[in-house]
């Protein structure tokens, strides 16, 4: 594969201010959490993300886009009561996102479709903060209250409470799934100092934080102030007031402060009084986090420090205990602005963000004994695509899309044979550029790979553009009148077929809607879009039933993620969150001599289809025989159509002519061969289904997830797209061609076609070679069964492995079944544990802080729970783990047509004739024949990875000794050091290169 590294694509990443997990934290949970527990993190240019934990696999599976000037200030989740069916079941209630942001409005998200569903807004001032009342467990109706004679329970519903910049408290009700003012706890003083941190101390006290050095405590029930604590002046030479960043309150009602003198204070709660201050950040602080037990809090601020705090024992008996700083780290390369805690009784993670627009997921009970997580701050699906036949690359964030032209070079090389960066950049020109008016932002776009067509949708509408060459290498654009049926409509995702005469849109409401593309004979005449729009219905699923404790999503789960294309553009399937897949194949031969459909009215149905050209859409006949996948797919790409497979589309032109009792007649033709579905789930599990069969493929059988790589199912960043590597196998041949390689099935591969496909995430590019299966390894019983025989018996539990490995492995050096379980089950949720020779470095597991001016007194604080080894001293195993990873390998073995008893003896043999053929040749031939028997490769060396996209349909020429004529592609980085970030605090001891001539380094 012949690859281009481009750094020079734009895509600014946007500042995390807001982060909130849809349940509270629960320490009698015995699982990881529930299924239905999600992250949401809120972006300074409006966008709205949803993660999915996933035991610890945190797969981002939505994105809401924002807009012009919209930015999320602030996230809080609810959860409607819990209500009873017509049977007298239970049904959970529903999870409910809410956020704000510069303005005086109050937005409630629509999950399913991913828009605003509602807007509170009143005659109060900018909203700066935000809280969700606790949820009573119980529901007794004998806690009310009276407002204008009308008596309203308060234990149902959760009230929201917001914080606005004039100094109000404002009280929000979310009763009867609606989003109304309910009442102003306080007015606006003289002063008016802005509120800026909000939360509940219980269900009927509010604490509010101002910008005054105050934090004042109010009743909901009168709306009466109880209390105002002062903070005091400010530090001299600073400013006179102290602005509380935050304040949070452990499940004792301690309220715990973080203020702009980097302190963070505790209060008693019940007098209010001040127990105790810690001045533990060089700047503001500006947000907390408590754990579920209220006995650790951490704090991050301007100065990008994640600070750790717990009670100690006093140093002498009988005295109380205090708060101390146990430890700090720098997580973050820039001001840590949100934080949000979740716990279980095998879940305990912190997550982060801030300006660096990175995600960070902290151990909280393991804090010191696991790695911390940084996911990316890169989108899932990436937003690159590329028109081969022109090398075009076509990019876009917000709103606003470049298209490039990539010159094939001789920098290129082959990512799977030298390793060396590129001799020269990848030649490129920007030769066109496209800003949209408005202020939705872009959700998807796509271009046909000839270059000619390009399309961009929006949450509120559909845009189109031809594209023709000018003289000067650059590109004219034309937009393209559309029906107003298809310009007003909106989409969430976009796709043109391969062959250019379908546009596939997934509407905001998660529906399947085509359109026909017309293209005339003439390159001149401008293509067009038939008004004509064709709605396919999927397949009815009845929806998840989940426990009502852990709350509903609605319709989330059928929320469509993935759409594709068949290579002949005939087969047509979708991805839901759920793991359901429907699909449509396209039905008869096409034959532009029959005049399409004038009216604009959609009448498609099964038994009605609309006709076009002599083609029309249908439900594929076997869609009810491909089973749900167990968890959202991350990939779906149809494997093309090998090159010396005939076709069997009819080329002479025959069709069938109308008659009186059929006027719209048409073939009834189904379409044959290219309908293998390669799949990658959210838990990197591989599928490869017959889609017209409605099967798993030969070569699923064969090559179950168990029999991946064990590098490749240890990543713990999520796939993000593919690129396949087909190409047809040489006809000439020569006495110095290495004689051709068996697969495992025991067949050769000489005359085969190349089929590999590339898959890759944010730091990681994995090669699979799909004309061979993988290379079969023990029994996961078997060799579990010889461990326990062969290692002597101890107490002990097995150490915990690290985490994503940062280089392959051996074939044979595969864990157990037992140690993959025990690795996976006994973490936290963030990142792997340290080894336990590794602990003991940097800040160890323990430390001595020493107290007084003479440092007589010292004490030593621990850094987390656990035992004394460094594993976890919980004996439960995991109900969460997955217990089957596939087939056993002596299934596998009769998959690929071999005696399970004999397998061994042959393996040995055909590898000892391999060894002696291998030793005659000489070292370039041998590295060759490695080379080609290399089932899979992968590398860690590219990275941050925003996209990958064919620019060419054949790399290298053949005698190349690099190329060998793979694909040509376009590798887009987008390393965060080339990121513009606004300017940060440098405290003491940081050091930054100083700018003026001297190109010295200094101390800021």
């Amino acid at each position: 594969m012949d690859l281009h590294r481009c750094r020079f694509i734009p895509y600014p990443p946007s500042a995390i201010n807001a982060l909130a997990f849809s349940h509270p934290s629960s320490l009698t949970t015995s699982s990881k959490g529930p299924p239905t527990l999600r992250l949401a993190i809120g972006k300074a240019n409006g966008d709205l993300e949803i993660w999915n934990p996933l035991r610890g696999a945190w797969h981002q599976e939505s994105v809401f886009r924002g807009g012009k000037d919209r930015s999320i200030e602030g996230l809080a989740w609810t959860q409607d009561p819990d209500e009873e069916d017509k049977n007298g079941f239970k049904v959970a209630g529903r999870l409910r996102l809410f956020s704000i942001g510069y303005s005086t409005s109050v937005t409630e998200w629509d999950l399913a479709n991913g828009r605003p569903l509602r807007h509170a807004s009143g005659n109060y001032g900018e909203l700066w903060c935000m809280a969700a009342q606790p949820r009573l467990q119980a529901t007794p109706n004998e806690d009310t209250m009276t407002i204008n004679g009308v008596e309203i329970g308060m234990t149902r519903y959760q009230s929201l409470v917001v914080g606005c910049a004039d100094g109000s408290i404002v009280l929000l009700s979310t009763a009867d799934g609606d989003l109304q003012f309910q009442r102003t706890l306080t007015r606006p003083p003289k002063k008016k100092a802005r509120v800026l941190s909000i939360t509940w101390q219980n269900r009927h006290l509010v604490i509010a934080g101002h910008a005054d050095s105050t934090i004042r405590v109010f009743d909901t029930r009168n709306g009466q102030q109880i209390r105002s604590m002062s903070l005091g002046a400010g530090p001299q030479g600073g400013p006179k007031e102290i602005l509380v960043w935050s304040v949070k309150c452990r499940p004792d009602g301690t309220i715990v402060s973080g203020d702009s003198t980097g302190t963070v204070s505790f209060w008693d709660a019940r007098h209010y009084s001040r127990l105790q201050r810690i001045t533990s950040h060089k700047a503001d602080i500006l947000d907390l986090a408590i754990s579920a037990n209220g006995e650790t809090v951490f704090s991050g601020g301007m100065d990008r420090r994640t600070t750790l705090y717990r009670q100690t024992a006093g140093s002498k008996p009988g005295e109380k205990k205090r708060w101390a700083e146990i430890a700090h780290q720098r997580f973050h390369a820039h001001d840590v602005k949100a934080m949000a805690v979740f716990e279980t009784k095998k879940t305990s993670i912190l997550a982060s963000g801030g300006l660096d627009t990175t995600p960070i997921i902290v151990p909280v009970r393991e804090f010191g004994r696991e790695h911390h997580r940084t996911l990316s701050s890169l989108p899932q699906q990436p937003p690159v695509r590329s028109a081969p036949r022109k090398g075009l690359l076509v990019s876009w964030w917000d709103r606003e899309v470049n298209i490039w032209r990539i010159m094939r070079s001789k920098g290129s090389h082959d990512a799977a044979g030298v390793l060396e960066g590129l001799p020269h950049p990848p030649e490129k020109k920007l030769v066109a550029k496209v800003l949209l008016r408005g202020a939705e932002s872009i959700t998807s776009a796509d271009v046909l790979q000839d270059g000619s067509l390009l399309a961009v949708s929006t949450l509120s509408d559909i845009k189109m553009f031809r594209l023709r060459e000018r003289l000067d290498t650059t590109m004219s654009l034309r937009k393209i009148d559309l029906p107003d049926e298809l310009a007003k409509v909106g989409a969430k995702a976009i796709q043109v077929s391969p062959d250019g005469k379908w546009m596939s849109l997934t509407t905001n409401n998660n529906k399947i809607q085509l359109h026909r593309i017309s293209r005339l004979e003439s390159a001149k005449d401008i293509p067009c879009v038939l008004p004509q729009p064709i709605n396919l219905r999927r397949l009815p699923r009845k929806p998840a039933l989940s426990n009502y404790l852990h709350g509903s999503l609605g319709a989330y789960d059928r929320s469509i993620t993935h759409t594709a294309f068949s290579a002949n553009s005939r087969i047509l399937v979708v991805g839901d969150l759920a793991g359901h897949l429907d699909t449509w194949v396209l039905e008869g031969n096409e034959d532009l001599s029959r005049e399409p459909p004038v009216t604009s009215v959609d009448n498609h149905s099964e038994a009605n289809p609309t006709v076009i050209y002599a083609q029309h859409w249908r439900r594929n006949p076997t869609a009810h025989l491909i089973p749900k996948l167990p968890s959202a797919p991350l990939i779906m790409s149809f494997r093309p159509a090998n090159p010396v497979t005939p076709s069997n589309a009819l080329t002479n032109g025959t069709t069938v002519h109308p008659t009186r009792h059929t006027p719209h007649a048409h073939f009834h033709d189904l379409p044959h061969g290219g309908a293998r579905l390669f799949i990658l789930t959210a838990e990197h599990q591989v599928y490869e289904f017959d889609v017209l069969a409605g099967k798993m493929t030969d070569w699923s059988r064969r090559n179950p997830t168990s029999t991946l790589p064990p590098d490749f199912r240890a990543l713990r960043d999520r796939a993000m797209g593919c690129v396949w590597d087909i190409a047809a196998p040489s006809s000439s041949s020569s006495a110095s061609s290495p004689p051709p390689v068996l697969s495992s099935t025991g067949s050769s591969t000489a005359g085969r076609c190349r089929e590999r496909i590339w898959l890759y995430g944010s730091a990681w590019l994995w090669m699979f070679d799909l004309s061979q299966d993988f290379p079969e390894r023990a029994d996961d019983d078997a060799s579990e069964g010889d461990e326990e025989q062969l290692a002597p018996k101890s107490n002990k539990k097995r150490k915990r492995g690290n985490g994503q490995a940062q280089s392959l492995a051996r074939i044979d050096d595969i864990p157990s079944k037992k140690m993959q379980k025990t690795r996976k089950g006994k973490e936290s949720g963030a990142g792997g544990t340290i080894p336990a020779h590794e602990v003991n470095a940097g800040i160890g597991r323990s430390m001595r802080k020493t107290v007084g001016p003479a440092g007589d007194e010292a004490r030593i604080f621990a850094l987390g729970q656990g035992g004394s080894d460094g594993t976890s001293t919980d004996e439960e195993e995991d109900e969460d783990v997955d217990e089957d990873n596939g087939p056993s390998s002596a299934l596998i073995r009769l998959r690929r047509g071999k005696q399970a008893t004999t397998t061994g003896l042959a393996d040995e043999k055909q590898t000892a004739e391999d060894g002696v053929e291998m030793m005659a040749k000489g070292e370039g031939e041998r590295e060759k024949e490695k080379e080609k028997r290399r089932p899979y490769w992968g590398t860690y060396k590219y990275r941050p990875i925003l996209g990958i996209v064919p620019i060419g349909e054949g790399g290298g020429s053949s005698s190349s000794s690099r190329g060998g004529g793979g694909v040509e592609v376009a590798l887009v980085e987008r390393p965060m050091f080339e990121v513009d970030l606004p300017g940060r605090y440098f405290g003491d001891q940081e050091w930054e290169e100083r700018k003026d001539g001297g190109g010295g380094r200094g101390m800021i």
